[in-house]
């Protein structure tokens, strides 16, 4: 595979996000009189833009529930749930490896790139991305092709030079979008279905089979 960057999605694909989501979305929900459902499902929600999922989860578009719900979902996240979260494995010796066979890295994320920035940092992973993109708190850039689009412009890349490892079929439709090769994973939470439904170029099942993908001759 030709390529000169890889873009990495961060839930599902980096770390393992489930506590910590699963149990913002459950205190939004409590907050607001409804009662949460169990942990396991909300899996789904792990992954896509927040907005989206609280409208599926209130059965509503009022912007101002939903928004509410956020704000709700974001207070106990910024200082709990952002850290309930692990790395899987193998996560920083297949980053390296990828560097040091000389590929640029980012993150590219619907989550706000502020939390994105701490959960990098909390897992000592900055030196092995050139940097990370998010959404904004506003939900601006939350639609991963908006955000792919951002990043290939900002970072100045070549379309076909790029590649997007992600788990959610959001991930494969973004870089659909931007005609852009796509690794779908299916160690997070998208099945392998999902992931070639959408069109995902490639398939991995486990992080050691990222940079199998990605580097010539590996």
């Amino acid at each position: 595979m030709l390529s000169s960057a890889i873009l990495f999605d961060l839930d599902g694909t980096l770390t393992d996000p489930k506590l910590g989501i699963t149990g913002c979305i459950q205190y939004a929900l409590s907050e607001l009189g409804y009662k949460p459902p169990d942990a396991d499902q909300l899996h789904w929600c792990i992954g896509p833009p927040l907005k989206d999922s609280f409208s599926q989860l209130l059965k509503t578009l009022d912007d101002t529930v939903i928004e509410q719900a956020i704000s709700l979902y974001r207070r106990r996240f910024a200082t709990i749930g952002l850290f309930e979260n692990f790395l899987y494995p193998q996560i920083p010796e297949i980053l390296k490896a990828i560097r040091f066979a000389g590929y640029k890295t980012f993150v590219a994320t619907s989550k706000p790139y502020i939390y994105a920035r701490q959960i990098i940092e909390y897992f000592g992973l900055s030196l092995l991305f050139d940097d990370v993109y998010g959404s904004e708190l506003n939900g601006t850039r939350s639609l991963k092709g908006d955000l792919i689009y951002h990043i290939l412009l900002t970072e100045k890349l070549l379309a076909s030079t790029v590649v997007m490892v992600g788990d959610r079929s959001h991930d494969i439709i973004g870089a659909k979008h931007n005609y852009i090769a796509s690794i779908g994973v299916t160690y997070g939470y998208g099945t392998e279905e999902e992931l070639k439904a959408h069109g995902a170029d490639f398939i991995a099942h486990s992080p050691s089979d990222i940079p199998r993908l990605i580097i010539r001759n590996l």
